[in-house]
């Protein structure tokens, strides 16, 4: 069959928008649409496309709307012929697809699909083009999506950069649940407590809270839309974490008896096994990293100097994480790199006169 030339993205908003900036470097010629004529101007200017005139078939059209819309607005496009194939990347799986189902639509030529990739901000000024780079994208073809359907959409995720994964609608749904939305509900549950907090104690708040409770200040509108899409699995997870919530707290108010911290031990040491069995880079295994933290000035350019002597040195730099200083025009930067380039990337930064701790 042909190859993805165009593609018609309908709701410009963070994913949308990021979608048609990477199929745009791609060479794939980008129409979107949106109800909202605000979102698609801006979208528009940032290079993500041009703006879809009705009549116009594409190869492809991408559904980027809440959970509840995609089967009324995938019945439309259908009737307007407005593409030969049609997907979706709304978070959640099974409740697009009976609306389809219950609606008319072709499942022939439908994928529900959905990258897993994502911002705590929102809206087209927050796309970007590389957001989906080496992150899963879930396909979930019907019983009647045909092979060419599910061809070009293992197409369009490549071109997107992400890694496509055939997996059933309710196992996606289930699987979400514990890896994405009982997760947002927790870090908001957290968050909540700091709404009603002392400035004493927020004056005290360090990178533990901040990556608690990062992905809270996601809009709570989408969400609830996607957490009301997949409602069951979700409070299923979460009337688990309550439990072991529950049973942690009755621990702590008997501490005084070493015996009833036993709730906790266990609880922590779950945690622990659960970390290790997040996937690593490129979704491999998890791999040992050590840190090497510097004394940076909290100006411009200091990180790009730090990565220059990691690159003189032929040191890969995994992660970083920044702590500002209280106060003073100082932070730390912590390099997360493999243990064996600790030495020379330490040698090389006092060389260069970073200050490490």
């Amino acid at each position: 069959m042909s190859g993805l030339e165009s593609v018609l993205v309908v709701g410009t908003g963070l994913i949308g928008t990021s979608i048609a900036l990477a199929l745009r470097d791609q060479g794939v010629t980008v129409h979107l649409a949106d109800r909202d004529a605000a979102s698609l101007r801006l979208a528009r200017e940032l290079g993500a496309g041009v703006e879809w005139a009705e009549g116009t078939r594409a190869d492809v059209a991408v559904i980027a709307v809440p959970p509840h819309a995609v089967a009324e607005r995938l019945a439309a496009l259908q009737k307007a012929g407005a593409a030969r194939f049609y997907t979706d990347v709304a978070s959640v799986k099974v409740l697009p697809l009976a609306q389809a189902a219950d609606l008319g639509c072709d499942l022939t030529t439908y994928v529900a699909g959905h990258p897993l990739a994502g911002r705590e901000r929102s809206g087209p000024a927050a796309a970007r083009a590389d957001l989906f780079l080496g992150r899963p994208w879930a396909l979930c073809p019907a019983e009647e999506t045909s092979p060419d359907a599910l061809e070009i959409m293992y197409g369009l995720v490549k071109l997107c950069g992400g890694e496509a994964v055939r997996i059933g609608a309710e196992e996606h749904d289930r699987a979400v649940a514990v890896v994405s939305h009982a997760p947002h509900v927790t870090a908001a549950a957290v968050a909540a407590r700091l709404a009603g907090a002392p400035a004493a104690a927020l004056g005290l708040a360090g990178p533990g809270v901040r990556d608690v409770t990062r992905i809270a200040a996601s809009d709570p509108a989408l969400w609830t839309g996607i957490l009301s899409g997949n409602a069951l699995p979700v409070a299923e997870v979460l009337e688990a974490v309550a439990a072991d919530l529950a049973a942690a707290a009755a621990s702590l108010r008997a501490a005084a008896d070493p015996a009833a911290m036993a709730a906790v031990t266990e609880l922590l040491h779950r945690g622990v096994a659960g970390t290790g069995r997040i996937p690593g880079k490129h979704g491999g295994p998890q791999r040992p990293y050590s840190t090497v933290q510097v004394i940076i000035g909290d100006r411009p350019g200091e990180l790009a100097r730090l990565f220059k002597v990691a690159e003189a040195v032929g040191v890969n730099i995994e992660d970083v994480r920044l702590e500002h200083a209280p106060g003073l025009p100082l932070g730390a930067a912590e390099l997360w790199v493999r243990p064996e380039a600790v030495p020379a990337l330490s040698e090389a930064l006092r060389a260069h006169g970073w200050h490490l701790p």
